[in-house]
Order: C-alpha cells, then structure tokens, then sequence
C-alpha cells in the first residue's frame, strides 16, 4: 500500500517541497460556488481568493481582494475598492494578459444569477449558497471604474460581509471565461480552475490525489497576507476515505497532515513523539432530518416518536467517543444565537411506542435510513450512528433499512430531497447563525425536507436585516425553539475537530470556518 501511494505521488511524498494531506473524499465540484460541501471549499480555498476573508483560525473578516469597503447608511450599497495588481494563475490553455480588476468581480457574481448567462446554463444554475444567502436580496453589481464595484441589495442582508468570506464567493477571471468560451469549453472554468490564490491547481485523479503548485505570484506573499502564502512548492490532498489508513499513512509519512482522524485513535496518535494533535471547538452542527411531506412523518407525533426513541447518550458515547456532548438546539455553542435553555429529547422508547400507536402505527413501519459515508468534523462514523438508531427503532417496531453513497452521489441525492431520513450536517463557513438556518426556511431552494413554519421563517428572514446583535441572537432563540418544537429534525451531538499533523509540520492552524487553508504551513526537519 505504502509503495503504490509513493507512486501515485511521483515518488514526491518524502521531499521536503511537498505537502501530503490525507483528506476524506473526491470534492463534489472543484470550483466551490457549484457545492456546499468542504471537500470543495477545501479546492477552492487553496486556488482563489474572496473580496473579504476570514482570519486563519479565528473569526475576524480581513480585506481580500478588496483591500476596503464602505457601506450606505440605509445598509444597501456596499462599495468595494480592489487591489491593484494582483496577478491571476495560468495553465496549459490560457496565459492572462492583465490583473485582476471589476470585470472579475462582475462576471463572477453575475454568472450565478444572470440565467441568460452561457456559465450559468453550464453549471445548470447550480449554485446552492449563493441562492440561499445572497440572490434574495441582490439587486445590482456594477462596475464603478477598474477597481471599484458596487454591490446593491433589496433589503439590507446583516451577514452579507461574512457570507462573502465563503469559498462559494471566490472571485474568477472573466478572460478566462472569455477564452473558454471563444473555445467552445465552459466546462473548464469549473473543472480546471485558476484563481489568485496561493496555490494553482495542477490535476484531479478522482478518488486518488488532487494536486496543486505554488503560485509564485501571489499577492498576499507581499505583505498583504503573508500567513496565507504557499510555503511548499507541491501540495497533494490524497484522497483516502478510511481513517485508519490516513492514521496509518500519517505514521509511515506518506501524508504529513491526515484530516477527520477516528476518535478512539486519538490517545494513541498524543502518545506517538512523532505526531502533534490540534484541536478546536468548532461551529458544526449534525442531525437526521425527516422529510416532513411524506407518511408517516407528516406526523409530528411520528417524528417526535421516533426521536424519543433514540438514546442519544449512549449513541454519543460510542460515536464520539469524548469529542462530542448530547445537542437539542440547532444553533451549536460556539455561536452567539445559541438556545442554551433547550435540552435533548427525552429517551422513553415506552413514551415512544406509544405515541406512534396514537398516530396509527401500532405496529410500526418500515423507512430507509441515510448514513453520511464518511468522516466529517460533525460525524466521525455515519454507519456506526445509523446502526445504533437502527437498533433503537427495532425496539419500538420501527424497521428501518440503512442506504448510503459515495459522498458526492449522496449529497446530490439529499439536495433533491430523496431521503425520507437523512443524515446531515455541517460547519458554519463563518461566525454569523444565518448561514445553516436559512437553508431550513419556507421558501429556500435547499429546503430539501420540504418543511415549512411560519414561526421559524419569520424569525430566520427578520434576523438576516435587522442590525442589533442581541436582537438578532433572540430570533435565533425563537427560530430554533420552533424548530425543537416542531421536530423536522433530531440533533445529534455539539462536537470539537482534532488534526494530527507530523511533528515536523510548521504553521498549520485549524481553521473551522470554511474550507482548510494550506497557505502558510511548511515542513521542517
């Protein structure tokens, strides 16, 4: 094993230029604004770059490539000045002939809500984040002069400047899209990315090895973000979905960082002198989700049944294994907007039983279960958590039948709304609550449960242009008190992430917003 992965990786992993990452899975796009995913933040982040970005490992918004923004009184308009030179990336179809300007800016956010655009229709319009996050309140972007743009809303958006740090929100070059076009290639603005970011992208193997160079024109290396410029000539995200053979490849330094690491593994992994272990609380939630339109579960009694019936501590215990607390709200602690005041369901599979009779079910039902088929911050094994609900459904006369994918196969077939219950979850992207919660509204296009209250939209939609934070944070409450009360979905556990990384690994932070930057991390001796 060790040796065809050394050849996989032209024999580079050993060599002090390249940083080897042990990553979970193929990336569903690798161009971010196609996906939801961080399997694709993940691409996006190394390649391109944002207007505004989040600090590394932390929650403050910096300047990107807008190196200032101004914002109308009435919270409309936003103004962005560019940064002058800064340089875009080649490869073997294009060479750039000019910096970045407004143009990008224009094309990139146009090309996702402009259905007449031919990079729209080549992407399907597929574009789940900024649906959810900015099209309902966009108006205009236009180009004021070469380096500035002016961003125009409906409604004023609270979260519009952190929303724009996402990997969704990258910024891509118009020649580029101009030259494939000309070519009669609008695929390839998608599946063979350049940005200005640290690193260009080289080639994707799916399912084997994504590869990428350091960008030796990068304009953060200049001063502007120094902790964000390639340090290693070759990065390699080396696509391995067990954790126990990114452990393994960890130990025998095939891979220097490995990602999502198995939490039994964790004592043995701080014990090795060769390994170090990071750790960070992170803004993640995890849950199975019902869809709310379909019998039984247009019941709430059902649902509620259902998860009464799951004994959330045990499931806990064995999954997380220490990383992970029983969760009720939505909204995770590590978040301003947190309902603290909401505790777990009731185990009572008697209470349970009893309920689903109520509701017509005496003697159960039979329903599929969605397992997520690999290990996410929020879900350190899919299979484990859905064999244990499973067991507990038995006992109350519910069967249910486990079903999963390959995780790009399975996230596209949960955004179509196919499981009757799926398990999800995700990271927040940024520090705001707005981000997760706004895809469970009434008339959100990723509302793929199809469950719709009046209580929870209102409360959602009033805290996205509202200014206050505390008034904000109150909505939150409420929003994520309807959605308890409702029971669409279970919670699962409030987790923290953990990295193992080789001892002579410099400069890596965990970042938990978003996708992993691996711009600034090197390798010593």
């Amino acid at each position: 094993m060790a040796l065809g992965l050394l050849l996989v990786l032209g024999m580079s992993a050993a060599r002090a230029d390249t940083l080897a990452v042990c990553t979970e899975a193929s990336p569903d796009a690798l161009n971010a604004q196609l996906s939801t995913a961080n399997t694709s933040f993940d691409v996006s982040e190394q390649i391109a770059d944002r207007l505004v970005e989040m600090q590394i490992g932390g929650s403050e918004l910096v300047p990107g490539l807008a190196e200032s923004w101004t914002i109308s009184p009435d919270g409309l308009t936003y103004t962005f000045k560019l940064r002058h030179g800064v340089k875009w990336q080649s490869n073997a179809s294009f060479k750039p002939t000019r910096d970045l300007n407004a143009d990008d800016v224009v094309f990139s956010f146009t090309r996702m809500f402009d259905k007449s655009n031919p990079f729209y229709q080549s992407a399907n319009g597929n574009f789940p984040e900024f649906v959810d996050l900015v099209a309902p309140n966009l108006q205009s972007i236009d180009k004021i002069d070469d380096y500035t743009v002016v961003l125009k809303l409906k409604a004023p958006l609270a979260p519009l400047l952190p929303s724009l740090s996402m990997q969704p929100f990258s910024i891509l070059s118009a020649e580029y899209a101009a030259a494939l076009q000309k070519s009669g290639k609008l695929g390839a603005l998608d599946q063979e990315p350049i940005g200005t970011g640290p690193f260009s992208f080289a080639s994707y193997q799916k399912d084997a090895v994504i590869r990428f160079r350091a960008f030796p024109d990068f304009w953060g290396a200049k001063g502007a973000q120094p902790d964000r410029m390639a340090k290693v000539d070759n990065l390699v995200f080396v696509i391995t979905p067990d954790a126990s053979v990114r452990y393994a490849k960890l130990r025998t330094n095939e891979c220097q960082i490995a990602r999502y690491p198995n939490p039994a593994d964790l004592p043995a992994m701080r014990a090795n002198p060769d390994l170090k272990v990071q750790e960070a609380a992170i803004a993640g939630t995890n849950y199975i989700r019902f869809r709310v339109d379909r019998k039984p579960l247009d019941d709430k009694r059902v649902r509620l049944a259902l998860a009464q019936a799951i004994d959330m501590p045990s499931l806990v215990k064995a999954v997380f294994q220490g990383g992970g607390t029983v969760a009720a709200s939505l909204v995770p602690p590590s978040l301003w907007g947190y309902d603290e005041s909401l505790k777990p369901y009731k185990y009572d599979p008697d209470g349970a039983k009893k309920m689903l009779a109520e509701a017509g079910y005496p003697n159960g039902f039979t329903i599929d279960l969605w397992a997520i088929p690999v290990v996410r911050a929020y879900m350190p094994n899919g299979r484990r958590t859905a064999e244990m609900i499973q067991a507990d459904w038995a006992k109350i006369g519910v069967t249910a039948n486990i079903v999963t994918y390959e995780w790009g196969e399975y996230l596209k077939r949960s955004r179509a709304g196919e499981p009757s219950v799926g398990m999800l979850g995700g990271t927040w992207d940024y520090p705001d609550p707005s981000e997760i919660l706004l895809g469970f509204v009434c008339d959100s296009p990723g509302n793929a449960i199809h469950w719709c209250n009046k209580a929870y939209t209102d409360a959602v939609q009033k805290a996205n242009v509202v200014s206050s934070q505390a008034e904000r944070a109150q909505l939150y409450v409420a929003a994520d008190e309807a959605v308890y009360n409702d029971v669409p979905l279970v919670r699962l556990a409030d987790v923290k992430a953990y990295v193992p990384v080789r001892k002579n690994v410099e400069g890596f932070k965990l970042h938990f917003l978003g996708g992993q930057p691996f711009g600034g991390v090197s390798l010593g001796k």
